[in-house]
């Protein structure tokens, strides 16, 4: 049986939000922040809570971005946008940070996330 997660897609300024792992699955790779849904927690919810322990932001979140499997993971990625709150890496985020195209390509990354990303036309504002 698969694990539902959530992730979100946050964009700011041709830039896009990355966490740093701090514990596994990922650890010490950079992804886009998500995490777990939790028994009889809507999707929304989920992400809005994910986002706020991991980066200390609070979101409003947009339209599915897209559903990829990930071993034992079936990560639903919503487009999210910023509404409040301070970037502050927290619960089990090492780092957290604003990245353009060009810095995430000399990043460690989990596996697939920028093909995966960029096959759902979701980086289309970030210039290379």
């Amino acid at each position: 049986m698969l694990v539902n997660c959530v992730g979100a897609v946050i964009l700011l300024d041709h830039r896009l939000l990355l966490v740093r792992r701090g514990h596994p699955p990922g650890e010490g790779l950079w992804s886009i922040p998500g995490g777990r849904v939790e028994p009889g927690e809507s999707d929304v919810a989920a992400v809005e809570r994910e986002v706020l322990e991991e980066t200390g932001l609070v979101v409003e979140v947009g339209p599915l971005a897209g559903t990829v499997v990930r071993g034992d993971y079936l990560i639903r990625d919503y487009l999210a946008t910023v509404t409040g709150g301070t970037l502050t890496p927290g619960d089990d985020a090492a780092d957290a940070r604003w990245c353009t195209m060009a810095e995430m390509r000399g990043m460690p990354l989990t596996e697939g996330l920028l093909p995966t990303l960029t096959s759902w036309g979701t980086l289309d504002g970030l210039p290379d």
